[in-house]
């Protein structure tokens, strides 16, 4: 897109509307005024073939988002595997450095990239291509901004575990594993509004690629700056730092000389500095959604230790998370498809396809839920082993696995709905439900459990199945009562907000009030607002 003048854009509207409207009502748009809109009818027959090509499409999405997933978090796998063998003090200052700098940077700055699951998968359904490419370099500028003052944190982060009580020689070490992380940080800043910008347009299969090739070059990379260049656990961190930004220019070439993204990537553009406010009115309420939960889980961690047997406990509790998360991988990809799926149907118009795209994803998800549970549940003293070699610990797992399958299955169908939530923009809402769950429901029932009734480690276990069991009904309920009519509008009224405010001020002035005559919504038919 050029800059240089503000008649070169590239056209948003067309100037001709198909006569096949059938029905009309009103909606109010983002300038205040009440308009009548028409819109074609777009009732679907749910017959066994729609549903089989709906399941065909979220599958093809969410297969590769989960490898995606997976392949990212092997990455910091693979440097602790490294590290380990460096000595117990290396691999308990990375670990401390890597989970203080989950709380305090990486999932912050995810949690916000998230809010292009919205804008960019209405603008692609609205056929607004353009704005796709906007939207990723808005999300940019703004993660880079937040990520400055969080890498002041991570320079200072020995210090400040100092502050919070942590053993002074690990606090050292994880200082300077955390500096040496700082690559890494900025890396994030680039690398996940990219893959947003992918997602949202169904390209996942080269994102799972080239995460692929990034780990399998993450290998070689850690051994040399590990041991061949004497870096020892900082050469970990450095290479984590390399291998993001390796994973980024990958999709970045991709997306530059491809021509897949010839409408959505444009070139870099001026406009991505209009309407900030905009974006961090949704960002700020998807990295709350997300970091709320989160750090609610991290707080388990903590009081494992406050418990009798501590070692046990935390060993155990610290083990079974890992588990827990490698299988919510597998929902957190088909929540990922639903926020695609339905994020493009509403924002093409089409209510009725996006509550499809949204049963079909719940059912695909409980079901991946119950049999997953089923899976952990037989093999409940066989999984651990794959883990640790400590029969004890392995006994402990064997006996809290029911619960870690009764949460999967809880966790799974709160996974599917959290990605329509991201798909129809219910940010604010979904971050209220994960504070509720978690921090009035979910964290107090665990204490009370463990350290009241003196259920341990599965006192914590039973209390996050409440705090996750809340936060799935309360999902489920605000998506069975949803209008999607007034979701399709309120995508509307987003993408002509976004249109509007994005355009310089000079074609502002003279295109602003056509806009609302004619927008673009789905597949050559557009909506006629008067």
């Amino acid at each position: 897109m050029d800059d240089r003048n503000g008649a070169s854009h590239e056209p948003l509207l067309q100037s001709k509307i198909e006569e096949c409207i059938h029905q009309e009502h009103t909606i109010t748009l983002a300038d205040g005024v009440t308009r009548s809109v028409s819109r074609r009818d777009d009732t679907i027959s749910f017959t066994s073939e729609w549903v089989l090509k709906e399941l065909r499409n979220q599958m093809y999405i969410a297969g590769p988002m989960v490898s995606v997933t997976l392949l990212q978090y092997l990455l910091m796998v693979v440097s602790l595997m490294f590290i380990g063998h460096l000595g117990e003090l290396q691999l308990a200052s990375a670990a401390i450095a890597g989970s203080f700098a989950g709380v305090s940077g990486t999932s912050l700055l995810q949690g916000m990239a998230c809010a292009l699951e919205t804008l960019c998968g209405q603008a692609y359904g609205s056929k607004q291509y353009h704005m796709l490419g906007i939207y990723m370099q808005r999300a940019m500028l703004v993660l880079f901004v937040v990520s400055l003052p969080i890498a002041i944190v991570w320079w200072n982060t020995g210090s400040i575990l100092v502050v919070l009580g942590q053993d002074p020689e690990i606090s050292a070490g994880a200082g300077v594993y955390a500096r040496f992380l700082l690559p890494f940080l900025f890396g994030v800043v680039v690398l996940q509004p990219l893959v947003k910008f992918l997602q949202t347009q169904s390209e996942v299969l080269a994102m799972a690629l080239f995460s692929a090739a990034t780990l399998i070059l993450h290998v070689p990379l850690c051994w040399v700056l590990i041991y061949k260049l004497g870096l020892g656990y900082r050469g970990a961190a450095l290479a984590s730092g390399i291998s993001c930004w390796l994973n980024t220019l990958l999709l970045a070439s991709y997306v530059k000389f491809s021509p897949r993204f010839r409408r959505t990537w444009t070139s870099f553009s001026r406009e991505s500095f209009n309407d900030l406010p905009a974006f961090f009115k949704l960002a700020v309420p998807s990295a709350l959604m997300m970091c709320l939960e989160y750090w609610s889980f991290q707080g388990l961690v903590l009081m494992s230790g406050l418990l009798p047997n501590p070692k046990l406990e935390t060993a155990t509790l610290s083990l079974c998370l890992t588990g827990t998360a490698l299988l919510y991988m597998i929902p957190f990809g088909i929540g990922a498809a639903a926020s695609t799926r339905v994020s493009n149907e509403l924002g093409a118009g089409r209510p009725q396809a996006a509550k499809g795209s949204v049963i079909i994803a719940v059912l695909l998800g409980v079901t991946e839920g119950l049999i997953m549970a089923t899976a952990l549940y037989l093999g409940r003293y066989t999984w651990s082993k794959a883990f640790t070699n400590e029969n004890e610990v392995i006994e402990y797992v064997g006996r809290v696995s029911p619960l870690l399958a009764i949460m999967h299955v809880m966790d799974a169908t709160q996974g599917v709905l959290s990605g329509v939530a991201r798909g129809c923009g219910w940010l604010a809402f979904g971050a209220a439900a994960n504070l509720l769950a978690y921090y009035f429901v979910g964290l107090p029932t665990a204490v009370v459990l463990a350290f009241v009734f003196k259920l341990g480690g599965r006192g914590l276990w039973c209390g996050l199945i409440m705090g996750v069991t809340t936060q799935a009904l309360s999902l489920l309920v605000i998506t069975c009562i949803t209008n999607w009519q007034q979701q399709a509008d309120q995508a509307l009224l987003r993408v002509y907000s976004s249109v509007t405010a994005t355009l310089p001020t000079e074609a502002n002035k003279e295109q602003k009030d056509e806009i609302p005559a004619l927008l673009l919504l789905n597949d050559g038919v557009h909506e006629e607002v008067r």
